[in-house]
């Protein structure tokens, strides 16, 4: 009973905190290439992965949960910017704060082209240390190809907010190779 209490407790607050960051984008903050944590969670399946299996590529990772509406009104654009910049090197990971098999569940119903991985209350913590000082739900942080953190953003991230922080680093990377 207590555990219950306490888990609705957190995701009221999570939510509240999410709709908050919503509503004030100033919150979203440019990093001075903080490095990635090392961090490790489970796919649906069960399969372990180290966050540093996708080091070299443009990355957004994703904090979320299921009963978070705006977390769910994020993923259709992730999917779609996924597939659009699947071949440049991008790479979309969620990190849900929920177990297993309440993500494989949400999956089997839900086309997602995307790692997804089950960091249950750990990956609360694991975004706490990487700048989530509000405990927002959605949470993102993008990390560039050198893996650093070059943006935390509490809150929602719009198709649009998006495409123009992949574009910006993308033309970076290709500046920075001539």
């Amino acid at each position: 009973m207590k555990r219950s209490v306490l888990i609705v407790l957190v995701a009221m607050a999570a939510l509240l905190a999410g709709i908050l960051s919503r509503q004030h984008p100033q919150l979203a903050q440019p990093m001075q290439n903080q490095p990635l944590l090392d961090f490790s969670f489970p796919d649906v399946a069960g399969a372990p992965h180290s966050i540093t299996e996708w080091q070299g590529k443009l990355l957004i990772i994703n904090f979320w949960a299921t009963w978070c509406p705006p977390c769910l009104k994020e993923i259709p654009v992730f999917v779609e910017l996924q597939e659009h910049y699947a071949n440049h090197g991008v790479q979309f990971i969620g990190i849900a704060i929920e177990d297993r098999a309440v993500i494989e569940e949400f999956m089997a119903n839900n086309k997602i082209n995307y790692p997804m991985l089950a960091g249950e209350n750990a990956a609360i913590s694991i975004s706490q240390k990487l700048g989530n000082l509000v405990n927002a739900v959605p949470f993102s942080i993008v990390v560039n190809r050198q893996n650093q953190i070059i943006l935390i953003h509490p809150g929602e991230f719009n198709k649009q907010q998006l495409t123009k922080i992949i574009e910006n680093e993308l033309n970076s990377t290709v500046l920075n190779h001539q």
